[in-house]
């Protein structure tokens, strides 16, 4: 069993409920009815709900109807969130009346949901930009403790069983900040390593990545660098972490020993951090194009219940894989409390 099929059975194993805003959205709906089909998790659709079953009914889809389906201008619990709304934001500024504006949005109103106990996670992003997901999300369920900042990881399914685990590998950040300080890098390390452990259940060795190795240049992004992986080893001392390393000291044992004798993660990485998202954006799909390999993502990192966003560009098959994903990081994160 490959570890997607894993991750689809864990999740099948305890069921969690996921809200999709998107919910008249095609892809959306396929892939929803998909998961309902085969019990991956309790799926909660957000829309009108004659244009949800009218849609499904036109795409063929038979399990539609079993979903969870919640209108977000008419349901019973719409001035319970919008007075939560309100709560969480009356300091900086909103009133009751933006409050019961907002909270008819879709991307709002799921995460609403997520705060009251409604839902354990929630996908996002076949509609809408990264940012929109965000927003809400970050305004909303916030980071989890002691995070500073969110971060999106690619989980990277290569060709090379002699890289990673065999083959397979977490790329970040790929999706959200764009110059992370060292401090930032440092928190994106820490996240990065916990994504690995939880969702591909092995130890998690993090590597570094700059254009240089222990000192082969010097420049301030390599400073950077070094002084975050100095601060993540800091936070958490049992961290299994090295910088600054090339890639290819990172990936090929025989390279590591060489650049750099005696790191305990040099040519055994299966967590690549990248200095910048302009690096690991462009790293993660060169790999995917002319690598072959497939990326699953972005999980987003760092907040305090599973907000996953997605390519507007997605598949039907990328919609279900981070279901499957978000209902596997809600179990964590509800094993860890």
């Amino acid at each position: 069993m490959n570890l997607l099929d894993s991750l689809v059975e864990k999740a099948k194993a305890d069921k969690q409920r996921i809200v999709l805003p998107e919910g008249t959205e095609k892809r959306t709906l396929t892939a929803a009815d998909q998961l309902i089909r085969d019990g991956v998790a309790e799926i909660i659709l957000l829309g009108n709900r004659e244009e949800i079953l009218e849609q499904a009914q036109q795409l063929g889809l038979e399990n539609t109807n079993r979903a969870t389906i919640v209108d977000p201008k008419k349901h019973e619990k719409k001035e319970l969130y919008a007075n939560l709304l309100h709560e969480l934001r009356k300091k900086k500024g909103m009133t009751l009346e933006q409050a019961e504006q907002l909270v008819e949005d879709p991307l709002f109103l799921a995460c609403l949901m997520i705060k009251n106990g409604d839902a354990d996670g929630e996908i996002a992003g076949a509609q809408n930009t990264t940012g929109d997901v965000l927003r809400p999300a970050l305004q909303i369920i916030k980071t989890s403790p002691g995070v500073k900042v969110v971060s999106g990881a690619f989980l990277m399914f290569t060709q090379t069983p002699q890289y990673g685990e065999n083959g397979t590998l977490l790329f970040a950040d790929c999706a959200v900040m764009p110059n992370p300080t060292a401090e930032e890098l440092a928190s994106i390390a820490i996240a990065s390593a916990e994504t690995m452990r939880s969702l591909v259940g092995v130890e998690p060795k993090v590597a570094m990545l700059s254009f240089s190795t222990k000192g082969s240049a010097t420049h301030e992004m390599i400073d950077k660098v070094s002084e975050a992986t100095r601060l993540a080893k800091e936070i958490n001392p049992s961290l299994l972490i090295d910088g600054e390393l090339q890639a290819d000291a990172a990936l090929v044992e025989s390279v590591g020993i060489s650049k750099a004798p005696g790191s305990a993660i040099a040519g055994k990485a299966n967590v690549l951090v990248f200095p910048s998202l302009e690096a690991g954006n462009i790293g993660y799909k060169l790999v995917q194009r002319l690598g072959n390999a497939e990326a699953v993502g972005p999980v987003l990192q760092g907040m305090a219940a599973p907000v996953n966003d997605l390519s507007r560009g997605c598949s039907v098959e990328d919609i279900y894989k981070m279901v499957a994903i978000a209902a596997n990081q809600a179990i964590g994160m509800k094993k860890n409390k």
